[in-house]
């Protein structure tokens, strides 16, 4: 029996697969949480990951709703002067469904590495020094602990993303406030975060956009690759 458990972080990712029937383990960007409720999932009984969601662009040229089918995750350093871990993705289950979007005139960007981050990583600045680290094309708080988690348990393991924030934009500060821990959103907390930094609304307004537009790509990822590509192996 095929049961793949999908880790994500917001509630609107989680939207996109309604009627799939999979095991989800949503965390409100919280890495320790995805961990925890992936590995009850798993305990459970699984046969793959997906890392599924919006993220954040490291690499110019990557635009809001742009799908990515990365290749491997590179996960945070351990210690600051480690080796940060690379976790490539199952390469039958990722090519499988790379030629299942060309069949199907989906669009995919061709990225190698996808970097998973604890933390959310805010600034220009920041997004580009993350990228000469790890040569990464994008970054996600939940594809390191799904890489992590799969294998532990040697789980084959896709990635699929779609780009909301673009590598020349930052995030602004009242967003980060707009996750509660089961992926809703909160937008009273942003309201009020958004009262002492009015300043902020129109790059508030543009992520919203972006936002939107990843998780639309997404929406029709799932349309169009159907529920097969997220048959493990």
């Amino acid at each position: 029996m095929n049961r793949v458990v999908v880790v994500l972080g917001m509630a609107t990712e989680a939207a996109c697969l309604a009627g799939l029937g999979l095991p989800i383990a949503c965390s409100g960007a919280r890495p320790w949480l995805a961990r925890e409720r992936a590995e009850r999932l798993v305990a459970e009984g699984a046969t793959g990951l997906v890392s599924f969601g919006i993220a954040g662009a490291l690499r110019p040229g990557l635009e809001p709703g742009t799908l990515l089918l990365p290749q491997a995750v590179v996960g945070p350093a351990p210690q600051s002067d480690a080796e940060a871990p690379v976790f490539p993705v199952d390469a039958a289950w990722h090519a499988r469904v790379a030629a299942m979007a060309g069949a199907c005139g989906l669009p995919v960007a061709s990225i190698g590495r996808v970097a998973g981050s604890d933390l959310a990583v805010t600034t220009v600045a920041a997004k580009a020094a993350l990228a000469r680290a790890t040569g990464a094309a994008a970054v996600d708080m939940e594809s390191h602990v799904a890489a992590a988690v799969a294998r532990k348990h040697g789980l084959p393991l896709l990635v699929l993303r779609a780009i909301a924030d673009p590598a020349g934009r930052a995030i602004p500060p009242p967003a980060l406030v707009g996750l509660g821990p089961d992926g809703e959103t909160r937008p009273l907390a942003v309201a009020l975060r958004l009262l002492a930094a009015p300043w902020t609304l129109a790059a508030l307004l543009r992520l919203a956009a972006d936002s939107r537009a990843g998780l639309a790509a997404l929406g029709q990822a799932v349309l169009r690759l159907g529920p097969t590509a997220f048959l493990s192996g």
